[in-house]
């Protein structure tokens, strides 16, 4: 083997340790995990929201895991992350067995958010893990209906000065599934509102789509948009998330 052949080899086998949930890796800046593992409906626009978020995190020179294996979540492995991408990732509310989050999961996944470590939850992450209490209270809620189909609606940022939102137009009209929610905590800050009238809902309240918590030392977003495959090359979408991971690892 020459040099060249054996260099490549070497860069080969380093891609591999780096792609693997066992090994950390240098990183200039850190660590996401990126988390779409499913039980419940499964996303077709998963693939495409796992490239732009690693490209998003790429950017901001951090090392990135993806991963769909639930025991990514122990407590020894989240040490290496600064926050953890939930990306439609759900399970099935009529199935409590088909949690994953279950056990020292949980443990690990609570002393990793009470530590300081980010949350970014986006569109199904609501869906999922209805028989943990503490799940809902980390996200703000539940998934509990959409209308039909991916309507055009008139979403309004109603926190303007919140860094999560910065660089958005206060108003604009996108194609998403819009979630309407169960237990919908009103202490999170709404960051983001629908007017259910754009979508042709009876309801004339500003229905919560975006938001921000905090758990502990841990800071959650959560965002209700995501569901199309387009959302993940939509400028106005590909910010707020951008926005609202920089929130989580307190860039902003």
């Amino acid at each position: 083997m020459n040099l060249v052949n054996f260099r490549a080899f070497l860069a080969l086998i380093f891609f591999f340790l780096l792609a693997s949930p066992g090994f950390a890796g240098p990183q200039a800046n850190g660590a996401i995990l990126i988390y779409s593992g499913t039980t419940g409906y499964r996303h077709d626009s998963i693939p495409a929201g796992v490239k732009a978020v690693s490209a998003m995190a790429a950017r901001r020179g951090l090392a990135v895991i993806a991963s769909e294996d639930p025991t990514v979540f122990s407590a020894t492995n989240l040490k290496r992350f600064k926050a953890i991408v939930m990306l439609s990732c759900t399970t099935d509310p009529k199935k409590p067995d088909s949690e994953w989050l279950v056990g020292d999961r949980r443990d690990a996944l609570q002393q990793f958010v009470r530590n300081g470590g980010g949350i970014v939850a986006i569109h199904a992450a609501a869906d999922s893990h209805y028989s943990w209490p503490w799940y809902g209270r980390m996200i703000g809620g539940h998934f509990a209906r959409h209308p039909t189909g991916t309507p055009k609606g008139r979403v309004t940022i109603v926190a303007p000065s919140d860094p999560a939102v910065q660089g958005l137009p206060r108003t604009a009209d996108r194609t998403d599934e819009w979630y309407y929610f169960e237990d919908y905590d009103p202490v999170s800050k709404v960051l983001v509102t629908l007017d259910p009238t754009s979508i042709g809902e009876k309801d004339i309240n500003p229905n919560p789509i975006s938001w921000t918590r905090q758990i502990n030392e841990g800071r959650v977003f959560y965002t209700a948009m995501g569901h199309t495959t387009e959302s993940y090359s939509e400028p106005y979408f590909l910010k707020h998330v951008a926005n609202g991971l920089d929130w989580v690892l307190r860039r902003r």
